[in-house]
This record gives C-alpha cells, sequence and structure tokens, in this order.
C-alpha cells in the first residue's frame, strides 16, 4: 500500500510525538525522515524503535558538516544505528568523510547541494559566488557524486538537470520542497508537486507538514501515494 518513494518527515517536537504520528499514518508510510530539530527529542531512539519494532526505512537528516576526522567519526557512530539515508553538506571533502566512515554498512550517503529554503538573494547575504542558483546547485552535486556520494538531496527544480549529468548514473536523488497542489509552500522557496518531482528525475520525495499536519494524516500521505502511481509520475524515459 505505500510507495517508498514517498518519505515523511516527522518534524514534530519528540519521539513520542513522532511513534504516534507514525501509529496514525500506518502502513500508508514505509520511509520516514528524523531531522535535526529532534535530535534532543530522542530522534536517535525514535530512528532506532522504527527501524528495528516496526520495520521502518529511516532516513536521518543531520546536514553533517566538520573537518574530515570528525566527520568519519561521526558517520562510523552513525552507522551502528542501520539507518537508510544519512545526510551531510555537499562540500567534497565532507562527502569522502562521510563515504570513509560509512565503509562496510548499506547506509547511503546523501549531499546536500543547496538548501530549498534559499534563493539567490540568500546565497548572496552568506557570501556565495554569483551565478545562476540552478548552475551551482548542479555543479555541487556533480562534485559530490565525484567524491563518492551515494545522491544528492536537491529541490524538485533542479532534479531533471541532476539526473541528466553523466555523474548522477545509478545514484539517488531526493527532493525535500514537495508539495501536493494547493498545499501552503511554509517556508521553502523552491517547489514542486509530487508528480512533478519523480516525473524530472527524483528517486524519494519528502513530504512533511502537508502530512503530519493535516486532520488525517493517513489520508494525506495516501493521496500522495495515489499521485505517485498517476501516469503525471512517469519519467519521460521510463
Amino acid at each position: 500500500m505505500a510507495d517508498e518513494r514517498l518519505i515523511v518527515a516527522l518534524d514534530v517536537p519528540n519521539a513520542l510525538a513522532g511513534l504516534e504520528m507514525a501509529r496514525r499514518i500506518g502502513d500508508a508510510v514505509d520511509f520516514y525522515k528524523i531531522g535535526l530539530g529532534m535530535l534532543t527529542g530522542g530522534g536517535l531512539a525514535l530512528a532506532n524503535e522504527l527501524k528495528q519494532e516496526h520495520g521502518k526505512r529511516v532516513f536521518l537528516d543531520m546536514k553533517l558538516f566538520d573537518i574530515g576526522a570528525t566527520i568519519e567519526a561521526a558517520v562510523r557512530g552513525l552507522a551502528q544505528y542501520d539507518l537508510d539515508f544519512l545526510t551531510v553538506h555537499g562540500d567534497p571533502q565532507v562527502v569522502r568523510a562521510a563515504m570513509e566512515g560509512k565503509r562496510g554498512k548499506d547506509m547511503k550517503i546523501l549531499a546536500v547541494t543547496v538548501l530549498t529554503s534559499l534563493d539567490r538573494a540568500d546565497l548572496d547575504a552568506n557570501l556565495i559566488r554569483a551565478g545562476d542558483l540552478r548552475e551551482i546547485t548542479l555543479e555541487r552535486a556533480a562534485r559530490a557524486f565525484e567524491a563518492g556520494a551515494d545522491g544528492v538531496i536537491t529541490s524538485p527544480q533542479e532534479a531533471a538537470g541532476i539526473r541528466a549529468l553523466p555523474q548522477a548514473a545509478g545514484r539517488l536523488i531526493v527532493t525535500p520542497g514537495v508539495r501536493p497542489a494547493g498545499a501552503d509552500a511554509g517556508d521553502q522557496k523552491r517547489i514542486a508537486t509530487p508528480a512533478q518531482a519523480v516525473a524530472d528525475g527524483a528517486d524519494h520525495i519528502v513530504v512533511g507538514r502537508p502530512v503530519w499536519t493535516a486532520a488525517n494524516p493517513r489520508a494525506a500521505a495516501m493521496a500522495i501515494n495515489a499521485e505517485l502511481a498517476s501516469p503525471q509520475a512517469k519519467r519521460p524515459n521510463r
């Protein structure tokens, strides 16, 4: 019943709320994302329980960034939780250290390209070099792949361009900033619908508030599953 291309972000206050939300959603979702905001609210315990007790897949979204030795040690420690996906920043030296840290584990390292909440004005404020945001995102993705990343995190608006990169063959593209038609964009600036994101090359989409704030989260997830099964979600080259 669940479509594993859908990852629901459990951006709720703590592990107890996360477990309750997973219970309400039930078999409509098999893949959950746990982010940095829940780290002090029992996020790692929640990841372990969802994985070991409920048979769910888990994406730990930590967006790690530090010197190589620290990244390698952190990833090695997190890999013990039998996670499916882990995010790090897409800087090549960070990716290389993360790949070394997960050596021997099946956990996929996903590199963050440019956060989906950012636009060109934000990059200017952060002193990121001038240029088209899309081109910068594609270049960061290519460099992350060359450094060994199993996949990238990118906005759905850049998914098609990244999928076309030679370096993207066999790699994962995971897109946050996905909103069903009519949903509030919230703090996301570069968004698309689930069907469009998948049609443009995403292997997985991440949806948070449109599911967990819904009056009926299970029904909201089921509606997204239905959209992913529609002809509109088919890639032209599939």
